[in-house]
C-alpha cells in the first residue's frame, strides 16, 4: 500500500474535547473559572504591591542581628548573640560590595523608625530639596515624627508602642488629639498624654525603665508632658548611622 494514500489515524471526536485548545468546558463552568482566575490574579497583584510598600512588623531582635545594628538603640539585641540569625550565622564572613553597604544602611534606618519603603524614599527626596546636608536633614525629619518623639519622651518602651499610643488617640499635640504617627511636630509644640491615659501601665513602666531624654526635648514626667524645644543636631543622634550611604543609594 502506498504511503501517500494511507489514511492517518484520527482520534475520535468528542463534544467535550478540543484538540487545539484543550478540553471544552460547559459555558457556566468556563465563566466561573475565568472569574475566579481574575480574582486570584488581582489578589496576587494586591499582595505584591502591599509587600513592596508595607512597613515591617516582624521580630526586631532577629532583624537587628541580621543588620548588625541595635534597632531599639539599647544594644540588648546584640549583647547575647552578636551574629546573624540562622544555622550559619556565625560563619558568614562575606565581603560586602558598595551597593550592599548602602542597602544595609538604608534598611537600618527604615526598620529603626518603622517606615515603609515609599515613606523613606519620600523623606530623603524632601531632604535633598532643603538647604544643608541631605542626610542630616533626613534624620531631622525622621526625628520630628510624632511617634518618634513620643518614644524619645519615654512615654512608650519602643517606637512600635509609641506608634500604637498615637493610633489609639492617647496623645495630644498643643491640647488637640492627633492620631497620625507620621505627624511632623514643629519646635515649640507640646506633646502630652490625655488625662484618661496618663495612668496607663505601659506609660508608667516606660518612664521607669527608659533612658534619659535628649537635650532638644524637655519632659515633665509627673504631668506626662514634653516639649520639642528645637531640631536636634547631628552629634545628638545615633553615631552608628551613616546616612550619607542612603543618600548615595537613592541617587543611583
Amino acid at each position: 500500500m502506498n504511503i501517500s494514500t494511507r489514511r492517518r489515524h484520527r482520534p475520535p471526536k468528542s463534544r467535550l474535547c478540543n484538540i487545539k485548545n484543550g478540553p471544552v468546558l460547559p459555558q457556566k463552568l468556563r465563566f466561573s473559572n475565568i472569574k475566579r482566575l481574575k480574582q486570584n490574579s488581582a489578589q496576587r497583584i494586591h499582595c505584591k504591591e502591599n509587600k513592596n510598600i508595607a512597613r515591617y512588623t516582624g521580630p526586631l531582635w532577629k532583624k537587628s542581628r541580621r543588620l548588625g545594628f541595635s534597632l531599639l538603640e539599647t544594644g540588648k539585641e546584640l549583647k547575647k548573640r552578636p551574629y546573624a540569625p540562622g544555622e550559619h550565622g556565625r560563619d558568614q564572613r562575606k565581603k560586602m560590595t558598595e551597593y550592599a553597604l548602602q542597602l544595609r544602611e538604608k534598611q537600618r534606618i527604615r526598620f529603626m523608625y518603622g517606615l515603609g519603603e515609599r515613606q523613606l524614599r519620600r523623606i530623603f527626596d524632601e531632604a535633598k530639596k532643603q538647604k544643608g546636608v541631605a542626610g542630616t536633614n533626613a534624620l531631622i525629619l525622621l526625628e520630628s515624627r510624632l511617634d518618634n518623639l513620643v518614644y524619645r519622651m519615654n512615654f512608650g518602651p519602643t517606637r512600635r508602642a509609641a506608634r500604637q499610643l498615637v493610633n489609639h488617640g492617647h496623645v495630644l499635640v498643643d491640647g488637640s488629639p492627633v492620631d497620625i504617627p507620621s505627624y511632623r511636630v514643629k519646635p515649640g509644640q507640646t506633646i502630652e498624654m490625655r488625662d484618661r491615659s496618663k495612668r496607663l501601665a505601659v506609660v508608667t513602666d516606660a518612664l521607669k525603665t527608659s533612658p534619659a531624654t535628649l537635650n532638644h526635648i524637655t519632659v515633665d514626667e509627673p504631668a506626662r508632658k514634653g516639649v520639642y524645644e528645637r531640631y536636634p543636631e547631628r552629634n545628638e543622634l545615633n553615631h552608628e548611622l551613616n546616612e550619607q550611604l542612603v543618600v548615595e543609594f537613592y541617587s543611583r
